[in-house]
């Protein structure tokens, strides 16, 4: 089937490329193209292509029956998502299979793109940042854990050696570690992201590996990506590798931090010099610092979305003895303990993310609250000092079911997500349903506490 939506430039429109997705892999000597969307939980799904029927994929004729895919909104019963690629994002990855390529695609459904699939959402979310004159540029950092699972479901670091107190920059473990950090390193600059870091994090067995910033899109697009060629890598060398955050109780769990500036044109709009705060920020980077501030109990649901998120939430410590995960909506200057953390005067980082997040979801999410703040002119008060909050900071949802709630109760943010479509209320059901799956199951915990208590 053809898509006449496309046509008429509907609200998710194809880029224009000067080469067919078919002659693109042909001269890239790519067999297979991995056609890739995500779920609401983040799940990749996709179909293996092969090049002799690129331009199907590419006419809009690849269905899958969406209930079957995951969360995305979709009943058995419903016309099936047609999985349109961007080819922008078209890139050959022979690193995980020779003859591979890899395509991110926008779901369609009866010729419309589909409301309930995530980067429908962001792109969705990027159009209010448009009309504003603005767009958003985002750099990622993505913690994971490389591990061994023995038969009894025991979690070890898959370098038994990496066993310290304090791990974190440990010269030891990354060298051990080489081939699957080198491995990973070089995909990522085979695909011109520009990886610039490598390092062993807080936690025995944990890595981050860092990329350029750059367009929102983008970023969320290379986070799914590089999820999928970690754990793939991982897999060649018999680990797993884990985004989960919180696969140890004991250690600091795994987050995923957002570099956040907006553009206008080529000029960056967050620095200002004349700024008697002491941050260097504009008038309009503080409403949308603001704006995320009066949102984030709302956003942890996009943010830390499954019920292992409050577990690295709640923690008091680490055997490292910090948890790099904060409690309060908070800001300041170049202090990791708040969730707005200012670097310097060109970004923000937010630190309340965590590995279970869909970057799409996340990403739509702050910058529906950021533009909320930046339309009132909203203010966010001073910076708070170093590891301090006021009085007066929102404590952030303890558990799954509190953020669910935080959400449903914070009816703007619900309404901008929701557009007309109940997309939020969605979301926020299912995670309801999560928590109470996982509140419903008998515990070791329970077990050990209970059996013999009365």
């Amino acid at each position: 089937m053809t898509l006449p939506a496309l046509a008429r430039g509907d609200v998710v429109t194809l880029p224009t490329t000067p080469q067919s997705l078919r002659d693109r892999a042909l001269a890239d000597d790519v067999r297979f193209i991995l056609a890739v969307f995500v779920d609401l939980n983040g799940k990749p799904c996709a179909k293996l292509v092969p090049v002799s029927a690129a331009d199907e994929l590419e006419a809009g004729e690849l269905g899958f029956a969406g209930f079957a895919a995951g969360l995305i909104g979709q009943h058995p019963h419903d016309s099936d998502l047609i999985a349109v690629p961007d080819l922008d994002s078209y890139a050959p990855i022979p690193f995980v299979r020779e003859g591979l390529a890899i395509v991110h695609c926008d779901p369609y459904v009866d010729g419309k793109p589909w409301p309930f699939a995530p980067r429908v959402i962001l792109k969705r979310a990027l159009a209010r940042l448009t009309e504003q004159g603005l767009s958003a540029k985002v750099g990622a950092e993505v913690e994971y854990f490389l591990v061994d699972r023995g038969a009894d479901g025991t979690l070890t670091a898959a370098d038994s050696k990496d066993e310290g107190l304090r791990s974190c920059y440990d010269a030891r473990g990354v060298t051990r570690m080489y081939d699957h950090l080198a491995a990973v390193s070089d995909a990522m600059n085979a695909l011109g992201w520009g990886n610039y870091a490598n390092d062993h994090e807080d936690a025995p067995g944990q890595f981050e590996q860092n990329f350029k910033y750059a367009e929102a899109l983008v970023t969320a697009d290379r986070v799914i990506t590089l999820r999928y060629l970690i754990g793939m890598l991982a897999e060649q060398r018999g680990m797993t590798a884990t985004f989960m955050p919180k696969p140890f109780s004991d250690r600091a769990g795994n987050g995923l931090h957002f570099h956040v500036s907006l553009w206008d044109d080529d000029a960056a709009v967050f620095p200002d010099a004349a700024d008697t705060r002491g941050l260097g920020l504009s008038s309009t980077a503080y409403s949308f610092v603001a704006g995320m501030l009066e949102h984030a109990a709302g956003l942890q649901l996009f943010l830390a979305p499954s019920v292992n998120s409050y577990k690295r939430r709640g923690a008091t410590t680490s055997a490292s003895g910090a948890t790099w995960s904060p409690k309060h909506a908070t800001y300041g200057g170049n202090d990791r303990t708040h969730f707005i953390r200012v670097p310097d005067s060109a970004r923000i980082e937010l630190r309340a993310a965590d590995g279970s997040a869909n970057p799409y979801l996340a990403l739509a999410a702050v910058v529906h609250a950021g533009l909320d703040g930046i339309e009132r002119s909203a203010d966010p008060g001073d910076p708070c000092g170093p590891g301090q909050a006021r009085e007066t900071s929102a404590v952030l949802p303890r558990t799954l079911l509190h953020a669910v709630q935080a959400l449903r109760d914070d009816t703007v943010l619900r309404e901008l997500i929701d557009d007309g479509h109940g997309v939020a209320t969605y979301f926020a059901d299912a995670k309801e349903e999560e928590f109470l799956g996982w509140h419903n199951t008998v515990t070791e915990w329970e077990l050990d506490r209970y059996l013999t208590a009365y």
